[in-house]
C-alpha cells in the first residue's frame, strides 16, 4: 500500500533504525503460523494414533498375526513428541519465532520416526523399483501449512530428506544386506525434489508478509493492533518508527469518500488536507490532536490521532447512566473551550454528538474531555456551506438526533448555532439518559425537531437537575437561531456562570474512575499504549 503523502526515511542519531525485519513475517502472520503448526502437530499425532492403534489392536485381533513391538514403540514415541509439540506451542509462552523454530525441529524428528518405519519394511521386502516416502509427503505438507524463511526452510527440508538414506546406510554399517548405494539415492530422489520445492510456500509467505508490512505503514506509522471498525472504516492503534509515541489511525474507506475517478480522488484529497490543516491549528486542549494525515494509492484516507484513554460519552451513559449534574456541567464547559476555539475561527465541526466527545485520563486529570472528529469547513463560502450540507445529509441515519432545525430544513444560513444546538441536545442526553426527541424513525424524530417543543430535562429523570441548568439546555433547544446563544464562546461563559454546578472536580472524578474504571488508574509505563481505548474506538468510525 503506497502513499500519497511522503514518508519521513531519516534514521535517527547514531544510524540505528531498530530491528530489521525484512526477513521476518509481521506478528499478524506469525500468530497464524503458531496456530497452523498446532493444527499440524494435532493432525499427524493423530495419524500416529491411527497407526498404533491398527498396530496395537486392529491387525492382531482381525488377522492373528503377532504385534510388530518395535513399530509399536516407534509409533508410541511419534504420538509422544506430537503431544508435547502441541501442548508448547499452544500453551508455552516463547516468542513466536523460538516456537516456529520447534516446528522445523518437529518435522525433523517426525523424519526420523518415518524413517525408522521406513528402514524396517525396506528391509524385510527389498524395492525392485524407486517409490515415494512418507517423508515426502510430510515436508510438503509442513511447507504449505507452517512455512519458515526460505533457508531455514530448506535446511530442516533436506534434513527430513536425509533421514531415509541414513536410515539405510546405519543399517548397511550393522551388517545388515541394503540396497546398492545408487538405487538407495533413486528410491529417496522423491525426498530432495519435495525438500526443494518446499521453499516455494516459504518465499510466498515472505512476499505476504512484506507486502503487509508495507500495507501496514502509515506515513511514519506502523499500525500494531486494529481498535475498532464501523461505517466509516476501521480504527487502528499504531506506533511510530522513530519516536516512542503511540497513536490513533483513523482509515476511512474509499467508498465511503464517495472518489471513483482519479480527478475525484484528488479533489477529495484536497478537501481533507484542507479540513485536516484545520484541525491541526486549533489548540484548545480539549480538541483531538491530528498528528499526520495522508490517503494511500488504494484510496485510503487516513488520520494519525492522539491515542486516548477513556470512553466516549454515549458509551459512557450507556454503561453507567446519566450524570448527574454538577459532573455533566463540568465536561460541557470542556466541550465548549473545544467549539469556542473553532467558532472563533470560522470553523463549525457540523457533527457535534455524545459519541464524538470522548472523556478520558490525560495524564493525572481525570473526566477531561478530548472533542473528535472534526470535519471542519469554513462556512462563509456558499461552496462550504453546501459541503456542510452535504455531510450532514450523508450522515443522517446516525444523527437526526442532534441536528439543528435550520439544518434538517436545508436553510442556507447554517452556522456555528447549528453546534450551539447540537450540544444542547448533548446535554440533554447526559442529564436524563434520553434523546430530546424520541421517535419511530428518522424522519419522524428530525420533524419534531423543527415542530415540537422540549421538554425540559428535569422533567424526565429521577435525578436533580437545577433550574438555571435546565434554562441553559432550553436556550440551546431554541427552534430560532438567533434565539440560541450565538457561538460556543457565549456558550462557555454561560456554563462558567452556572454556580450551582461546581462541586465536581478532577480529584471527584478520580475517585470515580478507581471505583468504575479502575483498569485505567493504575501507573502509566513508558511506551505503554492505551488498551482500553478499544472499547469506544468503534465510535470514532461511524
Amino acid at each position: 500500500m503506497k502513499l500519497v503523502c511522503p514518508r519521513d526515511d531519516t534514521p535517527p542519531p547514531g544510524g540505528h533504525t531498530g530491528p530489521k525485519t525484512t526477513g521476518r513475517l509481521p506478528d499478524e502472520l506469525l500468530s497464524e503460523q503458531i496456530r497452523r503448526l498446532a493444527v499440524f502437530s494435532a493432525v499427524i499425532g493423530g495419524l500416529w494414533t491411527f497407526g498404533l492403534v491398527m498396530d496395537l489392536l486392529i491387525v492382531p485381533v482381525s488377522l492373528g498375526r503377532p504385534r510388530d513391538w518395535p513399530d509399536i514403540a516407534v509409533e508410541a514415541g511419534a504420538l509422544a513428541v506430537s503431544a508435547l509439540t502441541y501442548l508448547y506451542v499452544r500453551y508455552a509462552g516463547h516468542e513466536p519465532d523460538t516456537k516456529l523454530t520447534a516446528g522445523l525441529g518437529y518435522l525433523v524428528l517426525n523424519a526420523v520416526f518415518v524413517t525408522t518405519l521406513n528402514t524396517q519394511a525396506l528391509l524385510r521386502a527389498m524395492p525392485t523399483a524407486p517409490s515415494v516416502s512418507w517423508n515426502a509427503v510430510l515436508i510438503l505438507v509442513f511447507s504449505m501449512i507452517s512455512p519458515a524463511s526460505p533457508r531455514r526452510m530448506l535446511l530442516a527440508s533436506l534434513a527430513a530428506a536425509s533421514m531415509d538414506p541414513l536410515g539405510v546406510w546405519v543399517a548397511h554399517l550393522r551388517g545388515t544386506t541394503t540396497p546398492s548405494a545408487v538405487f538407495t539415492l533413486l528410491h529417496y530422489l522423491p525426498n530432495y525434489i519435495c525438500a526443494v520445492v518446499a521453499m516455494v510456500p516459504a518465499h510466498l509467505f515472505l512476499r505476504l508478509g512484506r507486502r503487509l508490512r508495507e500495507a501496514q505503514e502509515m506515513g511514519s506509522y506502523q499500525l500494531v493492533e486494529l481498535l475498532g471498525h464501523g461505517g466509516m472504516g476501521e480504527v487502528w492503534r499504531a506506533e511510530h518508527r522513530l519516536l516512542a509515541r503511540s497513536a490513533a489511525i483513523k482509515l476511512v474507506r474509499p467508498d465511503v469518500l464517495g472518489g471513483g475517478a482519479e480527478g475525484d480522488a484528488r479533489l477529495i484529497l484536497r478537501r481533507f488536507e484542507r479540513e485536516a490543516q484545520a484541525t491541526a491549528v486549533l489548540s484548545s486542549p480539549h480538541t483531538i490532536q491530528v498528528f499526520d494525515y495522508g490517503m494511500t494509492k488504494e484510496g485510503t484516507f487516513y488520520y494519525v490521532m492522539e491515542l486516548l484513554s477513556g470512553r466516549d460519552l454515549e458509551s459512557l451513559v450507556k454503561e453507567f447512566g446519566p450524570l448527574p449534574a454538577d459532573r455533566a456541567m463540568f465536561l460541557l464547559r470542556q466541550v465548549c473551550h473545544s467549539l469556542a476555539d473553532a467558532h472563533a475561527r470560522g470553523l463549525v465541526h457540523r457533527d457535534v454528538k455524545p459519541a464524538n466527545i470522548y472523556v478520558c485520563r490525560m495524564g493525572l486529570e481525570y473526566d477531561f474531555v478530548k472533542v473528535l472528529d472534526f470535519g471542519l469547513v469554513k462556512v462563509n463560502a456558499r461552496e462550504s456551506v453546501r459541503q456542510t450540507l452535504t455531510a450532514l445529509d450523508h450522515k443522517t441515519s446516525g444523527t437526526p438526533a442532534y441536528m439543528a432545525p435550520e439544518v434538517i430544513l436545508g436553510e442556507a444560513d447554517v452556522d456555528r448555532r447549528a453546534d450551539v444546538y447540537a450540544l444542547g441536545c448533548v446535554a440533554y442526553y447526559l442529564l436524563t439518559g434520553q434523546l430530546v426527541f424520541e421517535a419511530d424513525t428518522p424522519m419522524k424524530m428530525l420533524m419534531q425537531h423543527v415542530q415540537a417543543k422540549p421538554q425540559p430535562p428535569s422533567r424526565r429523570t429521577e435525578l436533580p437537575i437545577p433550574r438555571e441548568l435546565d434554562e441553559f439546555v432550553l436556550s440551546c433547544l431554541e427552534k430560532d437561531p438567533d434565539k440560541r446563544p450565538q457561538n460556543a464562546e457565549t456558550l462557555f461563559r454561560l456554563a462558567c456562570g452556572c454556580r450551582t454546578c461546581d462541586t465536581w472536580s478532577s480529584d471527584v472524578a478520580r475517585t470515580w474512575w478507581e471505583r468504575h474504571l479502575p483498569e485505567l488508574t493504575g501507573p502509566l509505563t513508558y511506551g505503554e499504549p492505551y488498551a482500553a481505548v478499544s472499547r469506544t474506538a468503534t465510535a470514532v468510525v461511524n
